[in-house]
């Protein structure tokens, strides 16, 4: 399989950093993930420079932009920590994509879907059938190109980036865990009805069956995150 990557919508930066500055930002954004970094631990930057060979400055910028994404916490003479990737962390971050991405989809299938997009749209999905979840990282860079079309031409590059952003932050918690055969049957579904009804112009429907996806996808993290920490604590 060709390599393939998903890029941000038009205009929006991947994560509004210099060079350096994203390298670092995505190698904690892991540690943070993977528990290298643990929750509610300090984060020194003098540290955190000299474990990744670079100056205290793209550190700071990463720890921002972290902050922005609310994987780090600032407080008032104690500097910066590991905010917990729990549970409710996750919650909060899907449904605000539940309030989002129906939005994104509505305006998209009554204002600006072409035959072109429907075309890209059906190539990809194609694209994720072939690989059928095998490669879980090339799903997840399809899946996201596949939601990419539909919100790089929104009008509101605020909404847009906000989705971006957070769809980002579920991709990186997803890649810990695996996708179940029912779930992995339901995304396909939902892909292929929702090219159905872009092509219908039923963009009413569109949004309520988007608004069912993300949920489904938010509620799968959460099971798969219930199931690891019971598979702990026995």
């Amino acid at each position: 399989m060709m390599d393939f990557k998903a890029r941000p919508p038009m205009g929006i930066d991947a994560t509004g950093a210099s060079t350096e500055g994203a390298s670092v930002y995505e190698l904690i954004r892991d540690d943070i993930i993977e528990g290298r970094l643990r929750a509610n631990e300090r984060l020194v930057v003098a540290d955190l420079a000299e474990r990744h060979g670079t100056s205290t400055n793209p550190i700071r910028e990463a720890l921002q932009l972290l902050r922005g994404e609310g994987f780090v916490i600032f407080t008032p003479n104690r500097g910066a920590r590991v905010r917990p990737i729990d549970q409710d962390f996750v919650r909060d971050i899907y449904e605000i994509g539940v309030l989002i991405e129906p939005a994104l989809t509505r305006w998209f299938v009554s204002s600006m879907a072409t035959h072109e997009d429907i075309v890209e749209l059906e190539r990809i999905q194609s694209l994720i059938e072939e690989n059928n979840f095998a490669d879980q990282f090339r799903h997840s860079e399809l899946d996201t190109a596949f939601h990419t079309i539909m919100y790089q031409r929104h009008y509101n590059r605020h909404a847009a980036e906000l989705w971006w952003k957070h769809r980002e932050v579920l991709r990186a918690v997803s890649r810990r865990f695996n996708f179940t055969l029912s779930r992995r049957a339901q995304v396909l579904r939902d892909h292929r009805e929702l090219i159905d009804l872009i092509k219908a112009g039923e963009a009413d429907k569109a949004a309520e069956l988007v608004a069912r996806h993300v949920e489904g996808s938010g509620r799968h993290i959460l099971e798969q995150m219930r199931a690891a920490n019971a598979a702990r604590a026995s």
